[in-house]
């Protein structure tokens, strides 16, 4: 069993900043890969951004140079910094994580988040 737990979404002005979390609980030995993705409000759901168990990280086009993920293994967490925020980047953001190992099962888990808002408004 693995709970995501997601924070740091709400209002933000145009230009502003914000930090999301996801912290994973549970009997976690390793995470392979955690990502981040965005769901906008016409329904279209499209990954932003992802980093592997080694600290490589991958961005796509969208928001490549505004946004940056990392991660906390001791911590079991991925961040999600995005910059000089816009209008256009409101919609929900959703945590998902493959490759959950946990101490008491076999094989690995994939977990997602329930996904946070974010607005992006004066």
């Amino acid at each position: 069993q693995v709970r995501l737990d997601e924070s740091g979404g709400g209002l933000v002005q145009p230009g502003g900043s914000l930090r999301l979390a996801c912290v994973a609980s549970g009997n976690i030995q390793s995470i392979q890969n955690m990502q981040w993705y965005r769901q906008a409000p016409d329904g279209s759901r499209d990954p932003i951004a992802s980093i592997a168990i080694d600290g490589s990280t991958f961005y796509r086009n969208r928001m490549k140079g505004r946004a940056t993920i990392s991660r906390d293994n001791a911590q079991n967490t991925v961040y999600l910094n995005l910059d000089k925020v816009k209008p256009e980047d409101t919609g929900v953001y959703i945590c998902n994580l493959e490759g959950i190992r946990l101490r008491d099962r076999i094989r690995p888990q994939t977990a997602w988040g329930q996904g946070i808002l974010v607005t992006v408004a004066s």
